[in-house]
């Protein structure tokens, strides 16, 4: 016999059983379970599948929002989540107050959330979401047993509720786990602030906010209240990283989420927990007895090599959380420098690379990034390729996903740059950083108002490094020298860095650039001197190596003297770069 609950859950009677043995005591319930009382039928409280359902029970099943789940794919966990895309209007349901959670008609409406209600009973809460046009594109429908499923596609959709505080002037927004959390922290706050929710549960929290990074950065603060549980504790903190100098972390009791608190009348004791939110503290604090073991295993820091050992040998590759600083006068090559590093450092991790390379289109800096594959400048009109060669260099570069580029030729504010910069660490996991060139953000100042400006960007992306922990590899062009100019092959040095002193100093590496480019002999027009003129790191400096740029394959490469190799002819270096 039927527990006294079911009987009162059963949506309908007198319906068609899918396996065929009655056809009028099949029971049909809201977690979409059904129960035949014929004594022929012997699937007794059966999941059935969708193609097992008869038309008669899958009409019922729209009708009443109940999600059935098939067998071979049945989620055994506590909250289970279907979706499919369907044609059907999402303007479901009406508004009114959800009893059951004290959540009031006007949280609802301010929500846009709608209920099903059938004399009397609510059937289904419909939460709808927006994609980032603010369309209503999906809604998330929970059936009474917290069986849930989708109408519409949620693929592309902001964090739920997100539509209804996008213009707020609030000083901070709340992020919760839930929809039905939303609601209730939204009231237990007085209604008043700012609260958004995840779509996808504690598991799917880090890839939701970086999808929503711009949203939620625009608050001053983001206090995080999720379910003190093992999942919660972990999306907690791995939020707040995304988010470290904004992030407060909201301490509930175990075993309890905003809405028991609601529905406890504990709103006092819960609003006294969000204002006592600990702001996030990174787990990076270490004793110094406790560092024999990492000094043991790893005296020096973790640092990439280099594709040039002359370079290499004497600054021991680069590091996240440094500043390198590259300078020489104009049409040096410093962009081709930058772009055999980018290259390289993609052939040589698995990080994600950030350009903004703003003295030059994205094409062509994008077709600069190809070329090193294809090992020919494509960049050139005089280039001949291949459809295939093409291709091939497109899919070793631009289409591994790990290039991000900053689309904005031209003058730009170094807070933009700045903002650039973090939501390519945050959002697209970019670890090493090249910005090409600094002298542009000032170049409408000024000579007394350019040296302070790039006195305070140099402090600016210092700081940035080491907050971000991300290598930036950034160009600083030179002053005119008092001798020989560098475009002839004149030594570079520190006193000569454009407009101020403060990149040199803040630098921990600056590496000058100096190529006689109107040597009569054609090979030398073509080779390089790389100098370091800084060195944090070991203190070496001086003339690290020679570089030649072949202009048939468009590749930097090592060579050993310049005075003797002059077998090779090459066009002229200047007109490539």
């Amino acid at each position: 016999m039927l527990e006294d609950t079911e009987q009162e859950e059963a949506l309908a009677t007198h319906l068609h059983c899918p396996c065929g043995n009655s056809s009028d005591a099949f029971a049909l319930y809201p977690d979409g379970h059904g129960y035949c009382f014929s004594h022929a039928c012997k699937n007794e409280k059966k999941r059935f599948s969708n193609s097992e359902l008869t038309k008669e029970l899958q009409e019922m099943l729209e009708q009443y929002g109940v999600g059935v789940i098939d067998k071979e794919e049945e989620d055994t966990s506590e909250e289970s989540t279907e979706e499919f895309s369907s044609s059907v209007s999402l303007n479901k349901g009406t508004f009114s107050e959800i009893s059951k959670r004290k959540i009031t008609r006007d949280t609802c409406k301010l929500f846009n959330v709608t209920l099903n209600i059938q004399d009397g009973v609510e059937l289904s809460h419909y939460y709808p979401y927006y994609n980032a046009e603010g369309q209503h594109v999906a809604n998330k429908v929970r059936g009474r047993a917290k069986s849930f499923k989708w109408e519409g596609s949620s693929k592309g959709t902001v964090l739920f509720g997100q539509q209804a505080f996008g213009s707020s002037s609030a000083r901070a927004v709340t992020l919760v786990e839930g929809e039905l959390d939303a609601l209730s922290t939204y009231q237990l706050l007085g209604s008043r602030y700012p609260v958004v929710s995840i779509k996808g549960g504690a598991g799917n929290a880090l890839k939701d906010c970086k999808n929503n990074y711009n949203f939620l950065n625009s608050f001053k603060e983001i206090v995080i209240c999720f379910d003190r549980d093992e999942s919660g504790i972990l999306a907690a903190n791995q939020v707040s990283k995304l988010f470290p100098n904004k992030s407060k972390v909201v301490t509930l009791d175990e075993g309890k989420d905003p809405s028991d608190y609601l529905m406890e009348n504990r709103s006092a004791d819960f609003t006294r927990r969000w204002y006592a939110a600990e702001r996030y503290t990174p787990a990076n604090i270490v004793r110094g007895e406790d560092l024999l073991e990492r000094l043991l295993k790893q005296p020096t820091p973790d640092s990439l090599t280099l594709p040039w050992d002359g370079l290499q040998d004497l600054t021991y590759g680069i590091r996240k959380g440094e500043m390198w600083t590259l300078t020489s006068g104009s049409g040096m090559g410093k962009t081709q420098v930058l772009r055999e590093l980018a290259f390289h450092i993609q052939q040589h991790t698995e990080d994600n690379i950030g350009l903004l390379f703003l003295e030059e289109p994205l094409e062509d800096a994008a077709r600069g990034m190809m070329s090193l594959s294809a090992g020919k400048p494509l960049h050139l009109p005089t280039t001949e390729y291949t459809q295939e060669e093409w291709d091939n260099s497109f899919e070793d570069t631009l289409a591994t996903g790990r290039y991000v580029f900053f689309d904005s030729f031209g003058s730009n504010d170094i807070d933009t740059i700045i903002d650039t910069i973090k939501y390519m660490r945050h959002a697209c996991d970019c670890r090493y950083i090249f910005l090409d060139h600094i002298s542009i953000l000032v170049s409408d100042q000024s000579a007394g108002d350019e040296r302070k400006a790039l006195d305070e960007i140099a402090t600016k992306l210092k700081t940035l490094t080491i907050e971000l922990d991300i290598w930036l590899g950034m160009v600083s062009h030179s002053k005119r020298p008092a001798g020989k100019p560098h475009e002839e092959g004149g030594q570079t040095s520190l006193s000569e860095l454009r407009g101020t002193a403060g990149i040199g100093q803040l630098s921990n590496m600056v590496i000058g650039l100096e190529r006689n480019g109107q040597d009569t002999d054609l090979y030398r027009r073509n080779v390089t001197l790389i100098r370091v003129l800084k060195n944090r790191f070991s203190g070496l400096t001086g003339p690290a190596c020679y570089l030649h740029y072949d202009r048939d394959t468009g590749r930097l490469t090592q060579i050993d003297d310049p005075a003797t190799d002059t077998d090779t002819e090459t066009e002229d270096f200047d007109e490539v770069l």
